[in-house]
């Protein structure tokens, strides 16, 4: 008798996962879309070159749950993420929430948090987050989280959205073109690593709600995925992934109140 309900709930799980496999990753491979640029994302293996970091290990940690190999793509820009899902050239991707990308693609709860700051010259009379919003120019690269949440908040002080490389920004503060860079905090640690003459601020203006996002209209998949993320919090293997990243300024996302 054991042995024929142990057989009956074997063919349940594998109806389950075959269930979920076709929802989620139709192909047969959970194809994902991420950030290249953000270390809080991914970075190179020192010893390897191969990507590694939080969006690596959920991806792979998902794609085993759903009995699926897994291939990940670094993308040049948060909305190639997004298109890339609505698109479906990737079945889920990683990305920053922020209102201004809402529509096409189906946003999940946060998983993680970036804290953003800001880079100055050495010299520079900012010595705050609260010293940013005054008459002065403040950089930010064009669609980054942070000029989003730059555009809708400063009142004072002028956005300047770069579509320049990181280094070119950190060498116009240097040269008095911009009275600040805005970034993730690890991303201005790098840029400035190995220059004089800077300055990263003490504190963090907020911290971008890192999120995944599903194909819109796809509700099962949207409500997997946060079960997913609600596993991984639970069970420290987020926590210890972040870190095991050695990425600075990241933080598990606390649970989504009442959802």
């Amino acid at each position: 008798m054991w042995s024929l309900f142990r057989s009956v709930g074997i063919l349940i799980l594998t109806a389950n996962i075959g269930a979920a496999q076709s929802v989620v990753a139709p192909t047969g491979t959970l194809r994902v879309a991420y950030l290249a640029s953000n270390p809080a994302h991914a970075t190179p293996d020192p010893s390897t070159g191969t990507p590694r970091g939080p969006v690596i290990d959920l991806s792979r940690e998902f794609a085993r749950r759903l009995g699926v190999q897994v291939a990940t793509n670094g993308m040049s820009s948060p909305q190639t993420v997004i298109d890339a899902v609505e698109k479906g050239q990737a079945d889920i991707g990683f990305v920053a929430y922020n209102p201004e990308r809402a529509g096409p693609v189906e946003f999940s709860q946060p998983y993680s948090l970036v804290q953003q700051t800001f880079l100055v010259r050495a010299d520079s009379p900012i010595r705050s987050v609260a010293d940013i919003d005054r008459n002065q120019k403040i950089g930010a690269g064009r669609g980054d989280s942070i000029a989003l949440y730059l555009a809708r908040n400063l009142k004072q002080a002028q956005l300047i959205e770069l579509t320049e490389t990181p280094a070119t920004a950190v060498q116009m503060v240097l040269d008095g073109k911009l009275d600040a860079f805005g970034a993730n905090r690890q991303r201005l640690t790098d840029l400035m690593r190995n220059l004089s003459g800077l300055r990263l601020l003490p504190d963090d203006l907020y911290g971008v709600e890192q999120t995944i996002i599903v194909p819109k209209g796809r509700p099962e998949v949207l409500r997997m995925v946060n079960q997913f993320i609600d596993d991984v919090r639970q069970s420290g293997f987020l926590r210890e992934s972040i870190q095991r990243s050695g990425v600075i300024g990241v933080a598990v996302a606390p649970p989504v109140a009442g959802r």
